[in-house]
């Protein structure tokens, strides 16, 4: 997507406090990106060849992939992987699916095999433990998978273990409440895309904006589309939120749709752990 819709790729700096967090893991830096949306027309080389540099400058423990790797295709995701395999950790590379991911018929399966034979540890409501077993990482299926049922995977886990979690969707914060969540790290909403200053995301008015705008030029803005409601929680379409006892932080994503992005640029985040 030209520079002029998408806006100039942003690097967001974040430290995160964890309780319980071992001294051995205090001051380990990740690396989250979200949405790609890699296609041809919603992210350029460019910006992706420039979060990929700012990536690997930080020099991160781990990078974090939170899902939407293509659009209305599995096909790309090989030009896709062909230019991540460039991305560089120093203890590896963990990706969850989003819902563009599981669209298509065999999409989940090529998608994750493309992933994988980068390198790229795809989780599917599985848990993994990159540094020790005194922090778990988890991937949860996407919130509209039928396999997605995070009372199985997050009842294996020790209540005194601290844990990321990465689930593509934010709304899933609502129902991970149950569990102890020290860091949930999502995208899906792409910030949004259209942020009024003072009002916040644009979207967080739908109703009114059906009300007084013609389908026929509501169309062209894909979140305010009757059948494209993506979440529930639009207060949580970017940046870091309390739900509840856990933190919730959503990236404003890569990849930009139509009509493009305003005070909402795309993202790498840069996360630091801290010990609460």
């Amino acid at each position: 997507m030209h520079w002029l819709l998408s806006g100039p790729l942003s690097v967001e700096k974040i430290t995160v406090k964890i309780a319980g967090l071992p001294a051995s893991l205090q001051g380990k830096k990740l690396v989250q990106m979200s949405d790609f949306h890699y296609d041809g027309l919603r992210l350029s080389n460019e910006m992706l060849e420039a979060a990929i540099a700012l990536s690997n400058q930080v020099k991160p423990d781990l990078v974090l992939l939170t899902g939407d790797y293509v659009t209305t295709s599995t096909q790309p995701i090989h030009e896709l992987v062909s230019r991540l395999k460039q991305l560089q950790a120093q203890t590896g590379i963990y990706a969850v699916l989003g819902n563009h991911d599981i669209y298509y018929k065999h999409s989940k399966a090529e998608i994750t095999s493309a992933l994988t034979n980068i390198g790229v540890s795809v989780l599917w409501n599985e848990i993994v433990y990159p540094f020790s077993e005194e922090l778990a990482l988890v991937g949860l299926a996407d919130r509209y998978s039928p396999d997605f049922n995070p009372v199985v995977v997050m009842n294996q886990l020790n209540a005194t273990t601290p844990r990321i979690v990465l689930s593509h969707n934010p709304d899933t914060a609502e129902s991970l409440q149950a569990w102890r969540v020290d860091l949930q790290l999502s995208g899906h909403t792409h910030g949004g895309q259209i942020v009024i200053p003072g009002l916040g995301v644009i979207v967080a008015y739908r109703k009114i904006i059906m009300r007084k705008i013609p389908y026929k030029i509501r169309r062209y803005f894909p979140f305010l589309r009757r059948e494209n409601f993506v979440i529930r929680h639009w207060e949580w379409a970017q940046g870091l939120h309390r739900i509840g006892s856990n933190q919730l932080y959503v990236n404003r994503g890569l990849g930009t749709y139509l009509p493009g992005r305003l005070f909402c640029p795309p993202e790498v985040t840069v996360i630091t752990l801290q010990n609460k």
